[in-house]
């Protein structure tokens, strides 16, 4: 997972301030730096993905913090577009669902071809890492494209 390189805690503050906040720091961040925003307003997730749709950056990953609030880690900018050569979403399938039809599709594919796999399968997010190496296959980026929706380029090894 990517390093951290600010925390924003912004716990007890309501909308829009958790999204002001967070735009006036990924501001200063370089291309590729990664903000761990903390906020426990309902509406900041909405505001994030949205905001995030807007100006190109990421959001990569979500989580529950053990002080309270959710957390949003915040890649400013697109790293790296991976041009998958297949797309499969399989949003609504259960495990072992999303990967059984992901092996069955990259069966078929061509090495270093990648699958853009789109599942919200809370359970895909621990297996897949798992699964690709075992495979030789490569997980080459995870990113959380809306609330508990990944997106993973797996490139056929």
């Amino acid at each position: 997972m990517d390093i951290i390189n600010v925390v924003l805690d912004m716990k007890g503050l309501s909308c829009p301030r958790p999204l002001i906040g967070a735009k006036r720091l990924v501001d200063e961040l370089a291309t590729g730096q990664v903000m761990l925003l903390v906020s426990d307003c309902p509406g900041t997730q909405d505001d994030l993905f949205s905001w995030a749709q807007q100006t190109g950056n990421q959001i990569v990953k979500t989580e529950k913090m053990p002080d309270g609030g959710i957390g949003y880690h915040i890649r400013k900018g697109q790293v790296h577009e991976y041009n998958a050569n297949v797309s499969l979403d399989i949003r609504g399938a259960v495990c072992p669902g999303p990967i059984v039809e992901a092996k069955k599709l990259l069966n078929g594919m061509q090495s270093g071809e990648i699958l853009k796999l789109i599942s919200d399968c809370p359970g895909v997010l621990s297996d897949i890492g798992g699964w690709t190496s075992a495979t030789g296959m490569t997980l080459v980026n995870t990113v959380e494209a809306a609330a508990g929706v990944h997106e993973f380029y797996i490139r056929k090894g």
